[in-house]
């Protein structure tokens, strides 16, 4: 205690004012004391906020001292619970066919051996090919008068949420764009926890010259419901992705639109059958559509 009163002496013996360094100073003559400065506010705007109106990425979120604000950090946990929930969401494959059949395209319901989502994100060697009972169902269907040109697949991936948003659309683009230019496409598969490469042994067993895979991206915190689709020429079980061409992020109006994904598509249907290949050989280069920004 000694040593508190000494210091208390020596404080209040300093002459006045206190260094312009302390927040506070002593006004001579003045009953008061009152701040050097006005406070600084507990939250500072980022300059790059403005940029935030053309994407949706997490950019120019600012600081409260040296955390996030409360807004950004709220909308972080927002995100990554979207991003798990559409991990975790099953497909409703009755609801995805009927809106098919609505708009005239006929749908087949296949299953993985994946039995369920919990096996489905543990194995995903599961996800990649058809259970017995699915195998038969394409085995006893016959085969068409010729191979079609083109299977055209639906499965949930890890994104059920995306098939639900945007596969009926772009699927009738698709379509339409297809039968005008005479080309003879599969009912839509539709698979319960697939992955991509189960789209080999679907095109295999219809069978069909190509396949167009349309299944759920992988989420990310700005985008639950990105939709790929992955093209295979000549597909049969044990394709490489390096076989593969991907048109990813189908997301309107954030991402790719269904007219220059379905037209990003057919350019890669045609070279392929003209080339006779698909995947790093094969480069996506088609024309823009007119008027169309992605």
């Amino acid at each position: 205690m000694r040593w508190a009163s000494s210091a208390a002496a020596r404080v209040s013996s300093a002459r006045w004012p206190i260094t312009s360094c302390s927040p506070w100073r002593r006004v001579r003559n003045a009953g008061v004391a009152k701040p050097l400065a006005t406070a600084v506010p507990s939250s500072h705007p980022d300059p790059w906020q403005v940029l935030t109106r053309f994407t949706a990425a997490r950019i120019g979120l600012g600081r409260a001292g040296g955390s996030q604000p409360t807004q950004p950090s709220l909308a972080f946990q927002l995100a990554h619970a979207q991003a798990r929930d559409a991990v975790q969401r099953n497909l409703d494959v009755d609801a995805l066919a009927e809106q098919l059949s609505a708009a005239g395209i006929d749908s087949l319901r296949l299953h993985s051996a994946a039995p369920d989502r919990r096996t489905f994100i543990a194995r995903p060697d599961l996800g990649r090919i058809l259970n017995d009972e699915s195998k038969r169902s394409l085995e006893t269907r016959g085969p068409p008068a010729s191979a079609y040109d083109c299977a055209l697949v639906v499965a949930d991936g890890l994104s059920a949420l995306a098939i639900e948003h945007h596969a009926v659309a772009l699927l009738q683009e698709l379509a339409r764009r297809l039968a005008a230019e005479g080309w003879c496409a599969s009912p839509v598969c539709l698979v319960s926890q697939g992955r991509v490469a189960i789209g080999d042994e679907i095109g295999t067993l219809l069978p069909a010259r190509m396949t167009a895979m349309l299944i759920g991206e992988r989420p990310g915190l700005s985008s639950p419901d990105s939709l790929g689709i992955y093209f295979t020429y000549d597909p049969m079980p044990g394709r490489s992705n390096a076989e593969r061409n991907c048109i990813s992020n189908v997301r309107p109006p954030e991402g790719l639109s269904y007219a220059l994904a379905a037209h990003r598509l057919y350019h890669l249907m045609v070279e392929a059958r003209r080339r006779k290949l698909s995947g790093v050989a094969l480069k996506e280069a088609a024309p823009a559509l007119p008027g169309e920004t992605e």
